[in-house]
């Protein structure tokens, strides 16, 4: 790796990762080279960019504790508000460089998201984007087949937060790193992309990979309940609510709830619609 990447992504990390996140750099060519010319991001190919993305640990080690500071109120989505909290630190810690973050949620004004997110992560050698595709002679006929990103240490227990883009910052001999096939077999990324687009409420699609770590019962239960639902399982007011006396303490059930959660944004392809998912 160059060393001015090595230094930057290191001061990144830095910032990010004691709070369970990761980080991966990237060209920018790189990754229009996959899309087509309405979803390219509008820099210089060499330009310099890094996939942000949170393991199962983020939720201890950078949510709760925002919930706990009240750094943003009042609190519409705690999980992109969190997010976005930590992806402006990066920011304000290069104050010299033009810096621009684009969340995984982002979109045009007509709806065309700004990032996609599993391309992003992909091309940046974080998790491998499984899609029908990578299926030779697949059983699936006329039916919808959404692909889904897989961590090689985290299996599905992870979620893809954005890109942090380095205006002005080219890396034109910046070697690529593809990402590890975690699922290789046909049979396997059968499986899995049945798990993901069938199945998706057990939450087994996220194993097609013996994880490292997953998600916590409580973190299951938060991102399985529909959203409007969220808030009262932290222990928090709605927006619409005056908080009586801000407790110090986060209250969780551990009950998963009846129904599942919203789909998730910003994991979109240019080939498929959202994938259908239980959480981040």
């Amino acid at each position: 790796m160059e060393p001015l990447v090595a230094e930057l992504k290191q001061k990144i990390e830095d910032t990010l990762c004691p709070f369970g996140f990761e980080v991966y750099p990237f060209q920018v060519a790189w990754y229009n080279a996959l899309l087509p010319p309405a979803f390219h991001l509008p820099l210089p190919g060499p330009t310099l960019a890094f996939l942000v993305l949170s393991t199962p640990a983020m939720f201890d080690r950078a949510l709760k504790p925002f919930l706990q500071s009240r750094h943003l109120q009042p609190l519409t989505d705690p999980v992109d508000q969190c997010v976005a909290y930590h992806l402006g630190r990066v920011r304000e810690s290069f104050p010299e460089l033009q810096i621009e973050v684009i969340a995984d949620y982002e979109v045009h004004p007509n709806r065309r998201p700004k990032i996609l997110a599993q391309t992003a992560a992909h091309v940046a050698g974080a998790a491998y984007y499984y899609q029908r595709q990578d299926v030779e002679s697949d059983p699936w006929g006329t039916q919808h087949i959404a692909g889904v990103c897989i961590h090689p240490r985290f299996g599905g227990w992870f979620a893809i937060r954005g890109v942090v883009l380095l205006r002005g910052i080219e890396v034109p001999n910046l070697p690529p790193t593809k990402p590890v096939d975690c699922v290789p077999t046909r049979a396997d990324r059968i499986t899995l992309l049945e798990r993901f687009n069938f199945h998706w409420r057990d939450w087994t699609y996220r194993d097609a990979v013996t994880p490292q770590e997953r998600y916590s019962e409580e973190q299951k239960a938060y991102f399985s309940a529909p959203p409007a639902q969220r808030l009262a399982l932290l222990g928090l007011p709605q927006p619409s609510e005056e908080p009586s006396s801000p407790s110090q303490e986060l209250h969780f059930t551990t009950l998963l709830p009846k129904k599942p959660q919203n789909p998730r944004r910003g994991w979109l392809s240019p080939t498929v619609s959202p994938p259908i998912s239980p959480g981040p």
